[in-house]
């Protein structure tokens, strides 16, 4: 979703540049000129850092009953569902309660970032063309003295990529620009008013932004402005990025030089600075010239340069990589807010990828099938296998689990008295047992489980199942309403079988008693077990389910049915689908 997105990258892109900005105030003294300039480039990093597939990452909500407003956590009026029964297994009964859209939230962001971005992408591809424009006018210097000074600054900083240097009546401040071919661009005539030796000084410093690779640099960030538009503090950092790399660059040139010539270099800063207006500032285009404040800083740093020693360096690349080890700790955080652990990684070899698509025919659904004695998975819809939802009351199996083995209730007694709240269902309306709860999917029983077993212990249970996401963030009376706990089709099979056969180590007895508890018919020797779930939003049924498996003397078949619509999306639509399915197959 655009929100998760944006959130990300709102945190990704302030925090960094926090850190980065915190780290340059406590280190200033320990980092070189070009270290001040490279740990910009962690922020790049950070930035590229939430639109990264979770995949490559290196780490590894039935509201049958009851749907919660998210938006506050709190219940509110609702509307009734009546929904068809199924031979009598099974009553399906839903309530609804209203929530705010959180799609119109997630459409609006979208929307306003995607303008940012077109407006953004405008003015860069305006300055684009007024690149070219000035590429277009450039002719080669022609002056033979200040073309021999350009290949003598070639030499003495070891350039030998291919360079053009030349002039334009359009730029009133040297500038280097251009990806494929490269270019020093300096103002017409500009030896008529600056003296030879001034000229070298400008031409070592555009020539070290080439051989730094600073021109690629703009266009990066230029990109990431373009995307972080929204966030001042991605603005602020490349304005200190800039600077900090005409310090570099500065530094650079002032290395390759006599100590006897540093101050000629910053008097000619000065002196081309008090003879030209300050032209337009170039995205695109590392410039000479800069605002009074740049000037001044970079002043100060050349009045106070000394040659950096070893040390020093050592020092700037160890905290480049302490900043690095930091910014990289986000990576987890990116991951988890990224998927919000919402895709299941299945790793089945015996699989067959099958087309049920005309059983689904308006939904955006899924279908899978474990044969036991084949040891092999039948699927429909591959990426909606592994997508996680909310299971709704397909969880009352496992709820009823957890409530058998912390000894809440047992097969022998179950009852949990109605505290007299008035539900819209006459079978709510009376105390229950694990039978006629499940039955009758009585959500104020399954609940009733929870808050006995509290929070820990059900968090426990589920770590130890590994049930879905294991989220409980949504609340106890709502976590698996349509809310933060969801599991994918895929697992429900495998979570089921894993429940057939106990894997999980749980008392026999209290496998049993589920067991029998969702027992929905038998026929011609074949037993048909397995719950519903249907989720209703506003109003409308948006997601079903239906999970089980169908017993027979010589094997064993596992499912799992979901689907999602903006309505109609129901667990009696679920079993119809599946009942289909598994009459087409010979299986029941």
């Amino acid at each position: 979703m655009f929100v998760t997105t944006f959130a990300i990258c709102l945190l990704v892109s302030s925090l960094t540049v926090a850190v980065i900005m915190l780290a340059r105030r406590i280190f200033k003294k320990q980092l070189s000129a070009k270290g001040q300039y490279y740990i910009w480039f962690l922020l790049m990093i950070a930035l590229i850092l939430p639109f990264t597939p979770v995949q490559s990452l290196p780490f590894d909500y039935s509201l049958d009953a009851l749907d919660v407003n998210k938006s506050n956590g709190t219940s509110a009026p609702f509307t009734v569902k009546e929904k068809v029964q199924h031979t009598n297994w099974m009553q399906d009964n839903s309530i609804s309660v209203n929530r705010s859209n959180l799609e119109n939230i997630n459409s609006l962001i979208a929307c306003i970032w995607i303008a940012g971005m077109l407006v953004m992408t405008v003015m860069a591809g305006r300055a684009l063309l007024e690149v070219r424009r000035i590429k277009r006018t450039t002719y080669r210097v022609k002056s033979k003295e200040v073309q021999y000074l350009f290949e003598q600054c070639k030499r003495q900083l070891n350039v030998t990529g291919y360079v053009v240097v030349g002039e334009s009546r359009h730029v009133k401040s040297p500038m280097t620009f251009g990806i494929f071919r490269n270019y020093v661009v300096l103002p017409t005539n500009i030896d008529e008013w600056m003296t030879l030796d001034e000229i070298k000084y400008i031409l070592l410093h555009e020539l070290n932004h080439y051989k730094s690779k600073d021109i690629a640099a703009n266009y990066l960030m230029v990109l990431f402005q373009i995307i972080y538009w929204f966030n001042p503090l991605v603005w602020l950092a490349f304005q200190k990025m800039r600077l900090d790399r005409e310090i570099a660059c500065d530094y650079a040139v002032l290395s390759s030089l006599e100590e006897n010539c540093h101050r000629d270099y910053g008097m000619t800063i000065i002196h081309f600075v008090d003879k030209v207006s300050r032209q337009k500032n170039f995205i695109l285009a590392n410039q000479f010239h800069g605002s009074k404040k740049q000037i001044k800083s970079r002043i100060e740093q050349i009045v106070s340069y000394s040659k950096e020693s070893k040390l020093l360096k050592c020092k700037s690349l160890a905290i480049f990589i302490l900043l690095g080890l930091l910014i990289a700790s986000q990576v987890p955080f990116v991951a988890a807010m990224a998927n919000d652990n919402n895709r299941y990684d299945f790793k089945g070899e015996q699989v067959v990828y099958i087309d049920f698509s005309n059983h689904f025919t308006g939904y955006d659904g899924s279908f899978v099938l474990y044969d036991l004695e084949d040891d092999y998975y039948q699927i429909y819809n591959k990426e909606k296998s592994t997508t996680r939802v909310s299971p709704n009351s397909t969880y009352k199996i496992y709820s009823a689990l957890f409530g058998l083995e912390s000894n809440l209730i047992s097969s022998e007694n179950s009852t949990i008295n109605w505290d007299g709240t008035q539900y819209p269902f006459a079978s709510w309306n009376a105390e229950q047992n694990l039978s006629t709860a499940m039955k009758n999917s009585v959500t104020w029983y399954f609940q009733e489980l929870d808050k006995k077993n509290q929070a820990g212990m059900i968090q426990s249970y589920l770590e130890e199942i590994h049930y879905g996401n294991t989220d409980m963030s949504g609340g106890m009376d709502q976590y698996w309403l349509e809310s933060s706990l969801k599991i994918a089709p895929v697992e429900q099979v495998e979570l089921l079988k894993a429940f057939y056969f106990n894997d999980f180590g749980f008392k026999e007895q209290n496998i049993k008693t589920v067991k029998n508890a969702i027992k929905l018919e038998e026929k011609d020797d074949k037993i048909l077990s397995g719950k519903t779930g249907t989720g209703v939003v506003n109003g409308k049924e948006i997601n079903g389910w239906f999970i089980g498996y169908v017993e027979k003397e010589e094997n064993t078949y596992f499912f799992a049915t979901n689907m999602e619509n903006t309505d109609k999306a129901s667990g009696n639509k679920a079993v119809e689908i599946t009942l289909t399915i598994l009459k087409e197959k010979g299986i029941y």
